[in-house]
């Protein structure tokens, strides 16, 4: 059943006054991409984990946009009043849209349109008219579940938590250029102490309570992953204990599927495909020498945000070098790098890919010691070797050195340090 003319206008306007009174603080990074991509006449998809910032994100680009009342319209579809919004209720918006004078050719901020049906056909038919940005929370919005008439006609960006620029700018600490002033290093290095074990998920962020996280968990395991498979809510809860447990460890089907008492690896693989498409967790390959093995090695589990392996309450709290890497992982992927670990006869944590060439290596390791310098080395210089590189970085805590051996370069570097270069070579790009 439809909404009532009347009743679906009152809402719009409510959301657009409350979309319009909402001042974010801190400026996401992904912004300048997001606005340079509307030359391009595509819808822009913005996807993420819940809470990740994305309803802020559209009112930042709206902001950038200098647009004013009239000239853009936001929906949010995830307003329990629109319960019953359907099929036939789109082509309201748009008599909205004319009735109430706005621009003819109006920017679209559609926010969780994933929780509504039939969007896709709307959308596609509508494209041309109007610049738009469509957010969600799952990858309904990416996968194979989408309908494939925005194949090839839709961008994506993937929104994450905080990255440790914006995290500094929440707190605001303002860093400029590379840091060379004692005191600047001082104030990173105790900031990062902070990013390293909350996050940056923002509501975490900004409230500083852990209960917001283990609230956010939750959702996201009921909403997002238990609700699609019925009757495996115990079963679906302790996998998601083990993936908290177990970050940057190889993932062993047979062992999961021992504690958890499911049996069909069919079965098993939806469900850590569940946890992926909602954005909680994310699994690295080992590199092998064909597509072939790296599909049989055992993947790596790594969660999108410190604050979910800290707040839940395990050891890990105590185990900084597991979130160390963790976060380097976090990184990685939010640079939308292509990379593995490598496991031969030594490791190596993390090499990256570019093309068909490799073109990084790098081991994370909370502090360099007598007891774990060899193992360190040995693994990132066999590693180097392997793919023929001549530089390769280990990540520390606050370990800052350069080590030269014959034609080979090691930059040891605290990650604080590289988390801050990369922002602002982004912010040079």
């Amino acid at each position: 059943m439809d909404m009532k003319r009347e009743e679906l206008y009152a809402i719009i306007s409510d959301q657009q006054q409350d979309f319009e009174d909402e001042n974010p603080s801190v400026k996401r990074t992904i912004t300048s991409k997001a606005t340079e991509l509307l030359p391009l006449k595509m819808p822009i998809v913005i996807t993420g984990i819940r809470r990740c910032g994305k309803s802020f994100l559209l009112k930042i680009i709206k902001d950038k946009l200098n647009l004013g009342n009239q000239d853009y319209l936001y929906v949010n579809f995830n307003d329990e009043r629109l319960a019953n919004f359907s099929l036939e209720d789109f082509q309201k918006i748009l008599d909205f849209i004319i009735e109430r004078g706005f621009s003819e050719n109006c920017v679209l901020f559609l926010d969780e349109i994933q929780e509504t049906d039939g969007w896709e056909k709307w959308i596609d038919r509508i494209r041309q008219r109007h610049s738009i940005f469509i957010s969600g929370s799952n990858s309904k919005l990416l996968s194979s579940e989408i309908s494939s008439i925005l194949t090839g006609r839709s961008i994506s960006l993937h929104l994450m938590p905080f990255d440790f620029s914006e995290f500094l700018a929440s707190k605001h600490i303002a860093i400029q250029g590379r840091i060379t002033d004692s005191k600047q290093r001082a104030v990173s290095r105790a900031a990062f102490g902070e990013f390293l074990v909350a996050g940056g998920l923002p509501q975490r962020v900004m409230s500083g309570n852990d209960i917001v996280v283990r609230e956010l968990y939750e959702n996201i395991l009921y909403r997002d992953i238990i609700k699609r498979f019925g009757k495996l809510s115990r079963e679906i809860k302790e996998i998601g204990i083990y993936l908290l447990s177990n970050p940057s460890s190889p993932v062993s089907m047979r062992t999961v599927s021992a504690f958890s008492g499911i049996k069909n690896l069919s079965t098993l693989k939806r469900i850590f495909e569940a946890f992926e498409n909602a954005f909680l967790f994310f699994f690295v390959s080992k590199i092998g020498r064909s597509v072939k093995k790296q599909i049989q090695n055992p993947k790596k589990a790594y969660c999108v945000d410190n604050g979910f392996l800290s707040s839940m309450g395990f050891r890990l709290s105590e185990d900084k070098g597991r979130l160390l890497e963790n976060l380097v992982a976090i990184e990685l992927k939010r640079g939308k790098k292509e990379f593995f670990y490598y496991s031969e006869k030594k490791e190596c944590d993390f090499v990256v890919r570019n093309g068909n060439a490799i073109t990084e290596a790098i081991q994370v390791c909370y502090e360099l010691n007598d007891e774990n310098r060899e193992r360190e080395f040995g693994g990132l210089n066999e590693a180097m070797n392997e793919f023929g590189l001549r530089k390769g970085i280990i990540l520390t805590y606050d370990q800052e050195e350069s080590i030269k051996d014959k034609e080979l370069t090691i930059s040891i570097l605290p990650v604080w340090k590289w988390l801050l270069d990369k922002s602002i070579k982004d912010m040079q790009k």
